[in-house]
Formats: structure tokens, sequence, C-alpha cells
């Protein structure tokens, strides 16, 4: 399985389907919890007028089918006026009927008459009401719809991307995992700060607040069952907790890590970290390089930003390729990854490229609009 593809659907269903008819008190406990810290991302609705008109539309829909079931069995009714029930007398007890006022001047008097009430106009009528009624209901139902996207979303969701730190780096590793594919729906964002959650959340991701270095809000983020973890906070010594908390809960997640300083390299790899990418020294690096050659820095600013200009990009090596030269690739290899081992294109072993390779290639950023 591929770390975004999605879990299978069916044990969520159930598991929605079971918390809606049972819950235990811890389950109800979590998911309260859960729905204190966890931030969804905000659904936009129909404007109010739009909704107004379509429970109007809506409630005209019921009244119609309950006067057209009551004059298809006019006959067994009784109008106190003149006997007769006629298609506006239809109109007429449909419409109190379903709102409740029921005057009495116009009644069932047949058996069928009565059993049809009993079956189909009063389910009507209740569904009428609900419709009068459902803007009222929509806010009280509000909170149980946001608990069940919240049980439902920590059913699905696994091999998943948690992002720690939803500041400059952590936005601009967002941007650069959606820009390779990875959908929004299988990224997780994890911040102390409310403000950052809820601007995760308006970036259309899912976002857990509360300190990341505590085993108990990385487990709200699902972080036991994610395959990649990004830690990007403002501090050293954060990154360092949080890593090796990351760490103690799951085993197999490849994780990378934000560094200020060289000298804390040792300690976050020893914390758990495969990764960590020193911001200072890179910024250091990337300055001098500036200063000896501007067009240089430019150039390595495009490799390192996704969909602009040049793409520095890992990927399986094709079909086609396999036993060519790397130099006969469309793309320009730079290196090759073999096994655990990187090759980069001047290595005299790399002569061919064999199957289970991945190449890492420089290659023209695809416009947003050619990808559509």
């Amino acid at each position: 399985m591929k770390d975004h593809e999605r879990p299978p659907a069916g044990p969520a269903r159930l598991s929605l389907f079971k918390s809606l008819w049972y819950r235990s008190r811890s389950e109800a406990r979590d998911d309260a919890e859960a729905g204190r810290s966890i931030t969804m991302p905000m659904r936009i609705g129909a404007p109010p007028l739009q909704q107004v008109l379509r429970r109007l539309a809506m409630g005209l829909l019921v009244l119609a089918v309950t006067t057209l079931i009551v004059y298809a069995d006019h006959a067994g009714y009784n109008d106190n006026s003149d006997g007769a029930v006629s298609l506006l007398d239809a109109a007429y007890y449909a419409t109190v009927t379903l709102s409740t006022t029921g005057y009495g001047d116009i009644t069932p008097v047949s058996d069928t008459a009565r059993l049809i009430n009993i079956l189909v106009i009063t389910p009507l009528r209740v569904v009428f009401l609900i419709i009068l009624v459902g803007t009222t209901l929509e806010v009280l139902t509000e909170r149980t719809r946001q608990q069940v996207r919240i049980h439902r979303w920590r059913a699905r969701t696994s091999n998943h991307v948690v992002v720690v730190g939803y500041g400059t780096k952590g936005r601009h590793a967002v941007e650069t995992l959606v820009g390779q594919g990875i959908p929004k729906d299988r990224i997780v964002i994890v911040d102390v700060q409310r403000k950052s959650a809820l601007a995760a959340g308006d970036d259309g991701l899912v976002s857990v607040t509360g300190d990341a270095t505590r085993s108990e809000t990385l487990l709200k983020a699902e972080v036991h069952t994610a395959s990649r973890v990004i830690v990007a906070p403002q501090r050293d010594d954060t990154a360092a907790l949080v890593t090796l908390t990351a760490r103690q809960l799951n085993r197999r997640a490849t994780i990378v890590v934000a560094a200020r300083e060289d000298e804390n390299v040792p300690l976050l790899k020893q914390s758990g970290a495969d990764t960590v990418i020193t911001s200072s020294s890179s910024a250091g690096r990337l300055l001098g390089v500036s200063m000896v050659s501007p067009t240089v820095a430019r150039t390595l600013e495009n490799l390192m930003t996704l969909g602009n200009g040049l793409d520095l990009i890992e990927r399986p090596v094709g079909k086609a390729e396999i036993g060519e030269a790397p130099r006969s690739c469309a793309d320009l290899v730079v290196a090759v990854v073999r096994g655990k081992e990187l090759l980069d294109y001047t290595d005299p072993r790399l002569t061919r490229l064999q199957l289970g390779d991945r190449v890492i290639t420089v290659s023209r950023a695809v416009p947003a609009s050619e990808q559509a």
C-alpha cells in the first residue's frame, strides 16, 4: 500500500455505526476530549437564503404529496359543510393536518382513510415539522455531526503524515507534500497554539491542538499509525522531546526533524530522527552561495521549491529505463538509490539502471494548468 492510499472503508463504517448505537464510558470520554482538541476542515454550506428556499420547497412538496394522497381517497373523508371533499378541500385538510392545527371540519371516516392517516399522513406530518424547525435542529445536531466526523476520521486514518508545528517551516512542508500528490486529508497538523490549528483547518487540514511532547496529544493525531512524521517546532529542545515521544509511539515511521543548530543534530538522531535538517547552517550555506554566485542560488531555490521552474524529485525507475544508462533518461539523473546505497552520477558502478532502483532527477516543473 502506498503511503497516501486510503485504508479499507468497511471496518471504518462498521465502527461508525457501532459508535452511533453504543459507546462505552471510555469511548465517550475519548470522543468528547477529541472534539475539544481536534479541528476538522470547515465545510462551506449553502447561503442562508438558499437553505430557506430549499426547506420551503421541501415543505411544499410534502404538502402536495399529502394533498394528492387525501384526494385519491376523498370518498373516505367527510366535510361537515357539504359532505363532499374536493381538491381544494383536500389541500385545506393537508394544510391543517400537517401544521397540527386540526379544526375537525374534515375528518377521515372510512377504514382505508384512517389507516392511511396512521401509516402515511402521520409520518408526513413529522417530516413537515422537521423541515419547519430544520434550522434549530441543525444547530442542535452540529456538535453530534462534528463528533461523528471526528470518529469516522480517526477510524479511517492510517499511513498518513503528521506535521508537528504549523509555522513557516510546517506550512512549506505541507505545500511540498501536497505538490507531491499527497491529499490534504492524509495530512494531520499538531500545534500547541489554537490560532495555528484553526489556520490549518482553514487550509483544509485536520489539526490537533495540544502539546506534542505529550503522548496523549500525538495519539489524538493517530501518530501510532502514521507512516511519516515531520517535526518542525520553534525550539530544538522541543523538537527532541517530540521526536522521542513520536518514536516511542511509532517504531516504523520515518521521522524528519528541523533543527536550528548543528550541535543538536546528534541528540535528535539519538532521539529517533531518521533525518535532521539544520535551518541555520542551510541558510548560511545558501547565503554564501548567493554572495559568490546569485544565479546558482536562484537555481538551488528553484530546485527546492516544488513546481517552480525545476524540480528535484525521487522516483522509481521506469520499465523502459531498466538496462539503460542513466544519461539516456528523459530527465537529468543526478543520483541513483540502489538498495540502501546512494550512487551519484559519477560512480563507476552506475553504468546501467536496474530493477528496483530509484532515480533522483532534475526535471521541468509541470504548471498547474497542464496538470489539470
